[in-house]
């Protein structure tokens, strides 16, 4: 990269002089943290504010998958998981806690890991915890077609993969807090595609950007969407080009729904949302997990102090939670927003240094 236009590009962000406050919303746990580590978010001007959208997949998925998941490893099933998911806190327990009493939770690095190991187990049930947005549904996809290719009989996923798109259109049609333009996530949209982001511009009036990740991204996409906020512009461009295409990954796409299908989801601090969610179609069912063990599941239940549910909503920062950096630390976490590499509670932790 040329580090000339990057201290240019700094330069210019950090003497804009903002006509008014100005929001903008990253969709992105890689963007949380991404503008942190790079120093971005540091050259900010006066009256621009970032705020956390649900861009962190493990800090939406509600505690009542974990629970599940948790009753199902206790059948004597082999739990496969990303390593994210391990410490997040369910309404009882955590993966963390329940493999330190024997249960069998191993950690992958893809779901084809979870699949060598439904061979490497023939007589062993394997269950994928299948938690992820658009970027990963395509390789879980994939893994139930070759489990099925196989006839692997034992490996199953729990399905928690959860679209984006209508994430967003729920916190505008809410409503509770002003967003003023989007930072939309460069790795989704590989895959949907820049066009999946229109109804922002068209149902809304709302800029948005799509970025990449590297300071040059973060940088050249910032200072793009608030030229178009302070002239009063509402366009969705791509400042992610070289990877997104307005129609992304046809092919990812046609395997992911050829496996998946759109169904309502439940998301932290949100709740229900209409065809935001990704479930096993009926003919693969026999790879269901939630249809495959029959277990019973305790009502869920949240800390009743953890506000991860209204940070994940744009309503308050890291900081504003009365937890954070007390009880709530990344290594005893309370709430998921401070286990996740994608979660604003932990990159605040990490980068800020606010305690």
């Amino acid at each position: 990269m040329n580090t000339a236009l990057v201290q240019t590009l700094a330069r210019r962000l950090s003497s804009i002089h903002l006509t008014g406050e100005v929001r903008i919303m990253e969709v992105c746990g890689t963007h949380t943290a991404e503008f942190f580590r790079t120093g971005v978010r540091s050259l900010f001007p006066a009256g621009l504010s970032l705020i956390d959208g649900p861009g962190c997949p493990v800090c939406v998925t509600p505690n009542e998958f974990l629970d599940r998941a948790i009753a199902i490893g206790k059948t004597g099933a082999i739990l496969a998981t990303f390593g994210d998911l391990l410490k997040v806190p369910s309404s009882y327990s955590s993966l963390a806690k329940e493999k330190s009493l024997g249960m069998q939770v191993e950690v992958v690095y893809s779901p084809m890991d979870a699949l060598a190991l439904a061979e490497q187990y023939p007589d062993r049930e394997v269950v994928f915890l299948s938690v992820g947005f658009e970027t990963t549904a395509p390789g879980e996809a994939a893994a139930v077609l070759r489990a099925r290719e196989k006839a692997m009989h034992n490996f199953s996923i729990l399905p928690g993969n959860k679209r984006t798109p209508p994430a967003v259109k729920a916190l505008l049609d809410a409503g509770e807090v002003r967003i003023d333009g989007f930072i939309l996530p460069g790795h989704v949209s590989a895959i949907i595609g820049a066009d999946a982001w229109e109804f922002i511009v068209r149902d809304y009036q709302k800029p948005c950007v799509i970025a990449g990740f590297e300071d040059f991204d973060l940088l050249a996409s910032a200072l793009e969407l608030i030229a178009m906020i302070e002239q009063g512009q509402a366009e969705c461009r791509n400042s992610y080009a070289r990877v997104v295409k307005k129609g992304g990954n046809p092919r990812a796409m046609e395997i992911m729904h050829r496996v998946f299908e759109n169904a309502p989801s439940v998301w932290r601090g949100i709740g229900s949302i209409p065809e935001s969610g990704l479930v096993l179609r009926d003919e693969f069912s026999d790879f269901d997990a939630e249809k495959k063990f029959a277990v019973d599941v305790m009502p869920a239940k949240e800390h009743p102090s953890c506000r991860c549910g209204e940070l994940l909503r744009g309503l308050i920062l890291p900081t504003e939670c009365p937890l954070y950096g007390k009880a709530c630390l990344p290594d005893d976490p309370v709430g998921p927003c401070m286990v996740s590499s994608e979660g604003p509670c932990a990159a605040y932790y990490r980068y800020q240094g606010v305690r």
